[in-house]
């Protein structure tokens, strides 16, 4: 196993493609080691060496995909969603204590005048005609000296390599450092797992300031020596295009991705068919498994659902490729570190229900200046992911719902993901999301937002009724909401905490 990415990266064969884009000349795997190179030696240039924090605030494609490796190899890489806005950037910024912050040089992002009211150096990314995906070079925006980085070069296994906020949805934004081992453990991990070749292409289509594009749709594969195509973002109209560039072997995505895709699917047979896929990933939140069953049948390959967060440096259990079994509605087997189900502080058997922990070289070592997240999150050793959950004899894993989400219906405790896959047994619901809203007496009651099918129709009696005739009567939603889109977290996540309020229901 390496335990640092300079070896890990080596893997590729020189004139091998590593990353690629749509309508752009590919850029080689050893074209890639130079530039990471070239990239730190410029960082060290400019006063910022390992463990500095860069910040990058840049569009989803391959300049971010190469700038993430760059960075993570040499400094602390930082990645933050172009899309916030100046308070969310100030208080990140700060948080971070961000050394240097790149963006595109014609970036107008109001990232630019929180930095330089922190007194942050801002770096532009400059892209030079016909050079190949992922090549820029930086450039200082401002004329101030440099003084060349005490501690330079790549970094060392236990230097942090990225660092990245947990979500916040119910608690002030934690910060999680990962460090160049806890990258590398994952990558390799996740290359294990998925069987990752030089022969593999990955069709990127993960925002690339989240853990789960960052490891399993770039990292990984270019550990293998494989290609990342990397796209502009999600885009369910352009997706088959891009599939007919690309000709993937494979691409990862979350469900609201994979039901947007699976939803345009008949429109394009021919080019699923020219372009047959070695497997389909989901992960970041449960996919029902009427989809799995849907999208395997369409791409005739198989869905691998895998479980992931970002203390985990993403992956932390899949199901396996062919032949080994898939059992839709588990998140599979331990794929990396260890998996165990505690309550209570004691480690339980198969089969009971308890908190999902886990522990091994991808899981970082604890949040950072934060001693009450830690004594609360780590215990003897394990890390507590939050998660309730229960494993079988064969080491299958079931999330029966995240602890905080968790309805508590007057004492009667609810799981959302229960009435989901549910409600999902309609033929007319598409998409659905069950989450509590405040009860006077009851403390919490049932809700669930649905989108329905195109052409369908139902009444929130009928889906009631529904529910009600498979689940105990305190199961059944007590109002449903019909949507044409479900609110989604930046990721495309589906996010259950804090949706009552968002949709006027406290």
């Amino acid at each position: 196993m390496h335990d640092n990415l300079k070896e890990l990266l080596a893997a590729g064969a020189d004139d091998a493609i590593a990353i690629s884009a749509p309508g752009r000349a590919a850029l080689t795997h050893a074209g890639l080691r130079r530039h990471i190179d070239e990239t730190i030696g410029t960082l060290n240039r400019f006063g910022i060496g390992r463990n500095d924090r860069v910040a990058i605030v840049l569009n989803n494609g391959p300049e971010m995909a190469s700038c993430f490796v760059a960075c993570a190899s040499g400094v602390t890489s930082a990645p933050l969603n172009p899309a916030y806005r100046a308070d969310e950037f100030e208080f990140y910024l700060s948080d971070l204590h961000a050394k240097a912050l790149i963006v595109e040089k014609a970036s107008h992002s109001p990232a630019i005048d929180v930095a330089r009211k922190l007194g942050v150096r801002i770096l532009d990314l400059v892209v030079d005609a016909g050079v190949p995906a992922g090549s820029f070079r930086l450039q200082p925006r401002d004329d101030a000296p440099s003084r060349v980085a005490a501690e330079g070069g790549h970094s060392r296994p236990d230097d942090v390599s990225m660092v990245l906020h947990t979500s916040g949805t119910t608690s002030r934004p934690k910060i999680v450092p990962l460090s160049q081992r806890n990258l590398a453990a994952s990558a390799q991990n996740i290359r294990a797992t998925l069987k990752f070749t030089a022969a593999d292409c990955g069709l990127n289509i993960m925002p690339l300031f989240h853990i789960h594009g960052l490891i399993a749709g770039v990292l990984a594969p270019l550990s293998a020596g494989s290609q990342v195509f990397c796209t502009p973002g999600f885009n369910a109209l352009k997706f088959f295009g891009w599939m007919d560039e690309a000709k993937p072997t494979w691409y990862t995505a979350v469900p609201t991705m994979h039901q947007a895709i699976v939803g345009r699917a008949p429109k394009n047979v021919e080019v699923i068919r020219r372009h047959p896929l070695r497997f389909l990933r989901s992960s970041s939140s449960s996919m029902p498994p009427q989809v799995i069953k849907e999208l395997e049948e369409t791409f005739g390959a198989p869905l691998i659902e895998a479980y992931g967060m970002t203390e985990a440096t993403h992956q932390m259990a899949s199901n396996p490729l062919p032949p080994a079994a898939r059992k839709p509605g588990t998140v599979g087997r331990a794929a990396g570190p260890e998996v165990a189900i505690m309550l209570d502080g004691k480690l339980l058997a198969s089969g009971e229900t308890g908190e999902i922990v886990i522990r091994g070289p991808n899981v970082t070592r604890g949040y950072e200046n934060n001693p009450n997240a830690n004594a609360e999150g780590f215990h003897d050793g394990w890390f507590r992911t939050g998660d309730q959950g229960v494993m079988d004899a064969e080491g299958y894993i079931s999330i029966t719902g995240r602890l905080k989400e968790i309805i508590n219906r007057g004492g009667e405790k609810v799981s959302p993901r229960e009435v989901d896959e549910l409600l999902m047994d309609h033929p007319a619901v598409g998409q659905v999301v069950t989450f509590a809203m405040p009860h006077p007496k009851l403390g919490e009651e049932v809700a669930a937002a649905v989108v329905l099918r195109d052409g369908a129709a139902v009444t929130e009696r009928e889906l009631q009724d529904f529910v009600g005739r498979r689940a105990a009567d305190y199961k059944v939603p007590k109002k449903i909401l019909f949507m044409e889109e479900i609110p989604k977290g930046a990721t495309g996540k589906l996010q259950r905490i804090g949706l009552a309020k968002k949709l006027g229901l406290e």
